[in-house]
């Protein structure tokens, strides 16, 4: 049987386009040595902020959506 999850098998190919876009903007990658753990910290405490905020906009438009109808 074919088990292979159509979800799962894209992420590492959008994982990959998206190393290949920060490498575009910001001129480096995650094997730079200039941050301190307490740099990668930083920007994965900043990241998941976003998150939220992300989070809390799609339920905010649900909320609407479900007003609506």
């Amino acid at each position: 049987s074919n088990s292979s999850d159509i979800t799962v098998e894209a992420s590492p190919l959008k994982i990959k386009k998206r190393s290949e876009v920060g490498f575009s903007k910001y001129g480096t990658n995650l094997d730079r040595k200039d941050l301190s753990l307490y740099d990668w910290l930083q920007h994965l405490q900043e990241e998941l902020m976003d998150a939220v905020n992300y989070i809390e906009k799609i339920k905010s438009v649900l909320n609407e959506t479900k007003q609506d109808n």
